[in-house]
């Protein structure tokens, strides 16, 4: 049996008497007002009447940003001047997506299925099947995908066919949050987190094990108390691989063996950001911390957004951006943390976290709008 956990769903019923005052989401803070938004230009798309089941990050390609709306259309709109350039009703339900194999566009769906379809139009390619559902984007390189399915195996697929180059396995869990992240590509290595608190590390060619290392170890007498799955994406910077658990730690490893560098205990199933002193991190209450990339050492920790489904932190120009359960995006300095800008985009919430490419941010409502962003 798997669960569907999201951070908000104590939020909804947050004005109810019988929450506890400790989860209650935190009032809407003050900020600064150092930095302004303005929406450069937006659409309004296919709404999502239910918060999507898989992570449908928009990806930028080609000048075009492509998205997924609620009601399974792809868009591509012109990334700076938002002029749709083509749109496909596709017929079916995508929970992974989307990733960007050269001059195609790969998505995963609830029913197991891959589809490649065209950058240039959105003409359907190709399309195979996996052995489960498909809940976060395809990563691509060297003309390999690695695709993550929901029963806990990756598949490396031949780009051009979809023809299945190899196949990784380990078991699931009794319980385990419903969601993977993405495997992560950084040269010939797949990097991948698992439902059982380890993180692997993968030849790229054939799916061989290079090696394995916790990030966290259950712990407790109740399967939810031992849920520690590895739901955020790894992050690769440089030599160093960094990882966090759901009710476990955040890691710093050694690329080349997995090697334990440093650990803090943390929770945590959203993606990291990390610039070239600090790894920023949401948990899942909501706080916001900033880790020395070297040591672990925390350089800071904003606790005005907690209880508020804060997103996962994305860098964009010299800040931090997150977005919350109500549809505001909050801006945080990177040096020490303090709130600096916001800007709401929808009540009922965003889609993901916001997508930062050049000089504009990318933001889908929970009712269709796309907007992007600029810093005046």
């Amino acid at each position: 049996m798997r669960i569907f956990w999201l951070g908000f769903v104590a939020l909804l019923a947050a004005g109810c008497s019988s929450v506890p005052q400790s989860e209650r989401p935190s009032p809407l803070p003050a900020y600064s007002k150092d930095v302004t938004a303005k929406a450069s230009w937006s659409h309004g798309m296919g709404a999502w009447k239910d918060a999507p089941e898989g992570r449908l990050r928009p990806v930028v390609a080609d000048g075009m940003l492509v998205v997924v709306d609620g009601l399974n259309w792809l868009r591509a709109y012109d990334a700076r001047s938002g002029s749709l350039r083509w749109e496909l009703r596709t017929g079916l339900t995508i929970t992974g997506g989307i990733g960007v194999a050269g001059e195609s566009l790969l998505v995963g769906t609830r029913h197991g299925q891959v589809v490649a379809y065209a950058l240039k139009d959105g003409h359907a390619l190709w399309r195979t099947s996996v052995s489960s559902e498909v809940l976060a984007p395809p990563a691509v390189a060297d003309g390999v995908a690695v695709i993550r399915s929901g029963d806990g195996k990756l598949f490396g697929l031949n780009v051009q066919d979809g023809k299945q180059l190899w196949m990784f396995e380990r078991s699931v869990p009794t319980l385990s949050l419903h969601g993977t992240g993405s495997a992560v590509i950084a040269g010939d290595e797949v990097f991948a987190g698992l439902a059982n608190g380890k993180l692997v590390a993968l030849n790229l060619k054939d799916g061989s094990l290079l090696w394995e290392a916790a990030v966290a170890m259950p712990q407790g007498r109740s399967e939810l108390e031992r849920m520690v799955d590895v739901d955020a994406d790894p992050l690769v910077v440089g030599d160093t691989v960094y990882a966090v658990a759901y009710q476990g730690r955040v890691v710093a490893l050694e690329r080349s063996s997995g090697r334990e560098l440093w650990a803090r205990d943390m929770s945590s199933y959203r993606n990291m950001a990390a610039d070239e002193h600090a790894l920023y991190v949401s948990d899942d209450q909501g706080d916001v911390w900033a880790f020395d990339r070297s040591s672990g050492a925390a350089l800071w920790k904003q606790q005005k957004l907690r209880n508020r489904s804060v997103s996962a932190p994305v860098l964009f120009g010299d800040y931090l951006v997150v977005a919350d359960f109500q549809g505001y995006l909050h801006w945080l300095a990177r040096d020490d943390g303090r709130l600096v800008g916001r800007y709401h985009v929808d009540d009922a919430g965003v889609v993901e976290a916001p997508f930062p490419a050049g000089k504009l941010l990318y933001v889908l409502g929970r009712d269709g709008a796309v907007v992007a962003l600029r810093m005046q």
